[in-house]
């Protein structure tokens, strides 16, 4: 049933513990029995979640992982997760934007020590955007960190919502004694003094005064909970915890059954449709080539909007035109994946495919919905390609077209000059484009600067465009679909032309 699905991502800055965190939410609801972080050494402890090689490199996460896992709640009935661990770092906000579509809610995860930082608020704010309810989980409360008030202040000048604090550290860093319950009183102690932090309940527990008073102003200063001021993106519930000594874990995986939506009605171009409807339909959020690299694969992530899916259902991909029978759909947990012979609302299936589907295809029985709200935006760093063996062109091509449909990089193809052009939000996109195309497609290549700074889309009246082009053909460039894109050598210089050129658009966001 939609009901008993919760679909949600975990959005974090590198080092925060999102992929701790992800790890022990699936130890947790038993889809896992050991958590590499805890117990495993050297290799062992690469996280489940990353399996790209320049992932396990550097211990970081630059790709979305989708994983579902079961968990019965406190009345009984079993809860489906689809969890969807986003890249950790800002210049994958792109990719954390499109995951975040196929999301009814979100888990923010802030370190104690380091707070909000200022080369992530970009990160954080992309969660705004999506207008998604926001959980906030502060991490790494064993460890030395800033005051909780200070955290909490943070997180509302952020976000710009009210904060509503849920559990409470009895202490932090070296004075770490617990975690104190808001709603019941009872305090979650470290077992025995131990070093484990097994998240046992002591009723008993008496608070040190100090901590007592600081919990106290906690429940006097900020909102009570609303669920329908949560729901509606107007407040973000706040726990504390340690992902790595397990603890406030379980108190988390409880707030997003109880608290967090079931499946959301998606944005169409013929307005919002709803779960309930009987009609199969879904839209593709993110594909993947290369998870396993022995087969080449190519998978495509579909969030399922309405209507129950079965196995060997024929859909229609709005790209396509025809419709395909989905003969292999894909439930997935890291790189573990088993055949899903139903799907209901709020799933995320993997339908394998040699480029049929693209990211922004709507799939329905009618091919009648066309989802909207997944965008590609005007890329802030714009590079060329040097091959290293100038006889590897068709495979870089083919590289750049599966790269490029993943949302890794843009690729623009001059109407002047043979060079191609790969735009990007951030840095670290382009370490990850040299590193795919050597382990992957086997392409040694370089990356040379490019004379322009930014790109723009150009809307409007064909004849309008065709005049603008002949007017600037060494600045214009065709993207992936086909479509009129103007590589400016300022953001001057896309003013000037917007204001030289009224009839036309010059978009930085081009719905897919």
């Amino acid at each position: 049933m939609a009901s008993q699905r919760r679909t949600f991502a975990i959005i974090s800055h590198p080092d925060a513990g999102k992929t701790t965190l992800t790890e022990k939410l699936l130890l947790t609801g038993g889809a896992i029995h050991l958590a590499g972080e805890v117990k495993a050494r050297g290799q062992a402890r690469r996280a489940r979640s990353d399996w790209m090689k320049i992932e396990q490199q550097r211990g970081i996460s630059v790709t979305s992982s989708v994983m579902t896992f079961e968990r019965v709640d406190e009345n009984g009935d079993t809860i489906t997760f689809n969890l969807l661990d986003t890249p950790g770092h800002e210049d994958f906000s792109e990719d954390t934007y499109r995951t975040l579509t196929a999301v009814d809610s979100a888990i923010m995860v802030i370190d104690a020590a380091k707070g909000i930082e200022p080369q992530t608020r970009k990160l954080f704010e992309v969660c705004r955007l999506r207008s998604v309810p926001i959980i906030t989980f502060v991490n790494k409360v064993d460890r030395e960190g800033r005051e909780p008030f200070e955290l909490l202040d943070e997180v509302a000048d952020m976000l710009a919502l009210d904060v509503c604090p849920m559990t409470w550290p009895v202490g932090m860093g070296g004075r770490f004694e617990g975690i104190l319950d808001l709603a019941d009183g009872s305090v979650a102690r470290p077992e025995g003094g131990s070093k484990e932090f097994l998240g046992k309940v002591d009723e008993n527990a008496t608070i040190p005064e100090e901590f007592s008073e600081q919990a106290e102003l906690a429940q006097m200063g900020y909102p009570e909970f609303d669920v329908e001021a949560y729901r509606g993106g107007d407040l973000t519930p706040v726990y504390f915890g340690s992902a790595l000594k397990n603890f406030g874990v379980v108190q988390l995986i409880e707030a997003i059954s109880q608290y967090a939506p079931p499946p959301r009605p998606q944005p169409s171009e013929a307005g919002p449709v709803e779960p309930t409807q009987d009609e199969v339909s879904g839209f593709i959020f993110k594909v993947q080539a290369n998870m396993d690299p022995q087969h080449r694969d190519r998978i495509a992530f579909m969030r399922l909007v309405s209507g129950t899916f079965k196995r060997g259902m024929k859909l229609t991909p709005s790209g396509l035109g025809k419709p395909i029978a989905v003969h292999s759909p894909i439930m997935f947990f890291a790189q573990d994946r088993e055949i899903a012979d139903t799907a209901e609302p709020g799933d995320i299936i993997g339908i394998p495919n040699h480029g049929t589907l693209r990211v922004g295809d709507s799939l329905s029985e009618k091919n009648d919905i066309r989802f909207t709200g997944l965008p590609n935006f005007a890329p802030e760093i714009l590079r060329r390609v040097q091959l290293v063996d100038p006889t590897k062109t068709k495979q870089l091509r083919k590289a750049l077209d599966d790269l490029s449909e993943e949302g890794v990089i843009q690729v623009f193809y001059p109407e002047i000059g043979s060079q191609w052009v790969i735009g990007v939000v951030g840095q670290l996109q382009l370490d990850v484009l040299i590193s795919r195309l050597s382990a992957e497609y086997k392409v040694e290549a370089g990356l040379e600067p490019a004379p322009f700074a930014t790109a723009r889309w150009i809307k409007g009246d064909d004849r309008k465009i065709e005049e603008f082009a002949g007017f600037n053909r060494a600045n214009m460039a065709r993207d992936r679909d086909g479509a009129p894109v103007f590589l400016a050598k300022s953001s001057w210089d896309v003013g000037y032309q917007q204001e030289k050129n009224p009839d036309l658009g010059f978009g930085a966001t081009k719905e897919r």
